[in-house]
């Protein structure tokens, strides 16, 4: 099954105008409340600051966006691990209050080719001297005034894709993750990309990091190709459903960022109900085959609009799109995998 990109795509492109979003707007979150779709946005501007910001845009249908506001509702900190870069954020809502993950940088992801690393640094850790990216959370009661809670994930490893569940599980909270040791040397059990899942208390501390997901299909080159989550898990009668992306080659003519859907136990996350072996979105359009990254669709957020299910996603690293599907079709063909996922070993 594919999804159905719209065809009025891209939803958001950079606004010359402002800028923090004057070559870039991509990887958005999404939430839906109060009858209006929000689009947290990760968005580049200046070539001279290299920083990467988030912006907010609304939308009544799903669809036609405006921009809330002239400048970012979150950029980078002063000196602190995300002083270079807020990247890919993902929104839930529980009780009355937004949380955003997204993954952050000490140092702009340029600032190593163009000679301005920060001095003096906080740690002689990867996240600080290689820049490698770094988890955190913020909450927001609007979505444009937000509270940092901190890191989410260790110094030692590049962590992001951080995805929290939308409600406790067992009494905890959950999220997942996709740490990688990019030194190939000091943490083996870290060498692939890998989703995974943590749990917490209060969203400070997390343990028990344990597999939920691997490369196992074709289209993700499995056993050696990459793997990440992508949009927060969707409470429905079967399960939780959620979107996640693999990197592998398309067609001979070099890698490319593709989607595709799993299916987790409700009281036990850790389970894969379901996992379709085909994937459900790929780069083809011409806006998500070329630009600053080409090849790519990377999926951050969905929501529920009546009976469809729309996800929102960058495209090439320059734009946001939308693609949709009824969800009784999704649900149904989605669900045709459980027997065979019953039958056979993660």
């Amino acid at each position: 099954m594919r999804l159905k990109k719209w065809g009025g795509n891209p939803i958001l492109t950079p606004r010359k105008e402002n800028y923090w979003e004057k070559e870039s707007v991509l990887n958005p979150g999404a939430c839906y409340d109060s009858g209006k779709v929000s689009l947290l946005y990760r968005a580049s501007g200046e070539s001279e600051d290299l920083r990467i910001y988030i912006g907010l845009a609304e939308s009544r249908d799903g669809f036609h966006f405006e921009r809330v506001s002239d400048e970012p509702v979150l950029a980078p900190s002063k000196d602190g691990f995300d002083a270079g870069c807020l990247e890919d954020p993902r929104i839930v809502k529980m009780g009355d209050t937004y949380f955003m993950t997204y993954a952050g940088r000490a140092h702009p992801p340029m600032a190593h080719w163009h000679g301005r690393k920060r001095q003096n640094l906080p740690a002689q850790t990867p996240t600080w001297t290689e820049n490698w990216t770094r988890s955190g959370i913020a909450r927001s009661k609007d979505l444009r005034n937000w509270e940092r809670l901190g890191p989410c994930t260790s110094d030692d490893l590049d962590n992001r894709d951080v995805i929290l569940f939308p409600e406790k599980i067992g009494g905890k909270y959950v999220m997942m993750h996709r740490p990688i040791d990019r030194s190939g040397t000091r943490f083996p059990e870290h060498k692939n990309a890998e989703i995974r899942l943590m749990y917490s208390d209060d969203m400070k501390m997390w343990s028990g990091d344990r597999l939920l997901a691997r490369t196992e299909a074709r289209w993700e080159n499995a056993p050696i190709g990459w793997i990440g989550g992508g949009t927060p898990p969707i409470r429905t009668a079967e399960g939780w459903l959620t979107i996640y992306h693999a990197v592998a080659n398309l067609d001979g003519k070099g890698n490319a960022y593709r989607a595709g859907v799993m299916l987790l136990d409700l009281e036990d996350p850790s389970k894969i109900i379901a996992r379709p072996d085909d994937f459900i979105l790929q780069p083809e359009a011409p806006v998500e085959l070329e630009g600053a990254v080409n090849r790519v669709v990377f999926p951050c957020g969905t929501v529920v609009l009546g009976d469809e299910l729309f996800v929102y996603y960058g495209a090439a690293d320059s734009v946001c799109c939308v693609a949709t599907v009824k969800m009784k079709d999704f649900m149904a063909w989605i669900l045709t995998f459980a027997a065979a996922r019953r039958g056979s070993k993660r």
